[in-house]
């Protein structure tokens, strides 16, 4: 089959404003923090990329950045130095040459000393234990007195995506749809689940970098930039299913998945497909999932409160008599990582409440910039039915960003 490629490109790559308007967010938090606080400082991989464009895998290796009122700093292990160095954002880098023998924390201290700070809101007191790392706290690291209040600034200013970010998982779901496109027209009674994944995440990845060219940002080290793949038969009847040793049969169940990574953004798109005709066991489950997921969409919108979306899926399923057979809720929020917070669950309005978050009641309801998969399950005993688009809401209403058909006839592989 010849590649099939989506319109034009519109944005691959966040403008430099982009972090200029986040890093002017998070001082205005230092500036208004309930405690006097000298700086903001992250531990976690994505926040420090969503601040700085850095970008690094999160090991047992700790990466510290600290934002003041006018100076970014940031340690880092000795093997990221030149990957850091030439990022503009950035005033002053700091290493050690490993760990445990650098000591990674009394560099960043050391850090934070230089920059004359006492008080700093930090997502933690330490680096996460990853990949086995242990290590003191920055408190208990530092020879001077440092208080550390906890934040989690930039989770919350990832809730909304701005145009550019939009612009990024757009592009996205315009890969994804040709990997799943691929995905489906290689898929076949015979073929291994495992191959026709590569096969057609390769081809959908060779037709990205060849139509984007040097436009392309890339971030993946190893694999291919568009990803398409299934679970079948039995191991769709479990939400977190793995793709099995087994051949593609007739009568095959699957749900598939497809994203691409565009500038470290990504998109979502789930499709419940059938190798030859259904029976009607499957079409009506199919139908059942697929009016559930219509009712989701129908249901967003500005000013919405996120848990009522929840509510009115599970009312459904209740009607229908088969709330026993879904075991988890409508979505969540998606960018720059596959799940993201707010989540569209029953609960979120009572968790926005309690006084162990850092949100506010506003916070209940959908906004502007919120980018959900909608993707309520129905899993019986032998198969699962499950749909997932990107849908974001905007001013006025919604914008679907994902688009491969949803209806049975197009999600039905014919037999040869």
């Amino acid at each position: 089959m010849a590649a099939v490629t989506p319109p034009g490109p519109t944005r691959t790559t966040l403008p430099d404003r982009e972090f200029d308007d986040r890093l002017e967010a998070v001082r205005d938090r230092i500036a208004e923090h309930d405690v006097a606080v000298d700086a903001g400082v992250w531990f976690g991989a994505t926040s420090i990329e969503y601040l700085t464009g850095f970008d690094h895998i999160q090991t047992e290796r700790p990466v510290v950045l600290a934002v003041t009122e006018d100076r970014i700093e940031v340690t880092v292990p000795r093997l990221e130095v030149e990957r850091v160095e030439p990022n503009p954002r950035i005033d002053a880098v700091h290493h050690y040459r490993d760990y445990p023998g650098g000591g990674p924390i009394e560099v960043a201290v050391g850090m934070l000393e230089g920059l004359d700070v006492s008080v700093i809101a930090a997502d933690a007191d330490g680096a996460p234990g990853t990949m086995g790392y242990q290590g003191p706290s920055l408190a208990e690291a530092a020879p001077f007195d440092l208080t550390v209040e906890t934040q989690d600034w930039v989770s919350r200013l990832r809730w909304e995506k701005s145009e550019a970010e939009l612009a990024l998982i757009r592009e996205s779901a315009r890969w994804a749809n040709l990997g799943h496109r691929y995905l489906t027209d290689y898929t076949a009674v015979g073929e291994h689940p495992a191959t026709v994944s590569q096969r057609a995440s390769m081809d959908a990845s060779r037709a990205m970098l060849d139509t984007l060219g040097d436009r392309y940002v890339a971030r993946t080290r190893g694999s291919g930039p568009v990803h398409a793949g299934y679970i079948t038969g039995p191991q769709t009847r479990l939400p977190h299913g793995h793709t099995a040793n087994r051949r593609l049969e007739a009568g095959d169940v699957l749900v598939t998945g497809a994203s691409a990574n565009v500038d470290g953004y990504y998109s979502e798109l789930e499709r419940t497909m059938f190798i030859g005709e259904p029976s009607d066991e499957q079409e009506h489950y199919f139908d059942l999932m697929l009016e559930a997921q219509t009712i989701a969409i129908e249901a967003l919108g500005p000013g919405v409160p996120i848990a009522h979306v929840d509510d009115a899926v599970e009312s459904y399923f209740e009607e229908q008599g088969v709330s026993d057979l879904a075991q988890h809720h409508v979505g969540h929020n998606i960018g720059m990582g596959g799940h993201e917070p707010p989540y569209i669950d029953e609960g979120w309005g009572d968790h926005c409440e309690d006084d162990a978050t850092n949100y506010d009641p506003e916070d209940r309801t959908m906004a502007p910039g919120h980018v959900w998969t909608i993707e309520p399950g129905i899993y019986t005993d032998e198969y699962g039915y499950r749909h997932s688009d990107t849908i974001a809401v905007t001013e006025d209403g919604i914008e679907w960003l994902t688009y491969f058909p949803r209806d049975l006839e197009s999600n039905t592989i014919g037999l040869e």
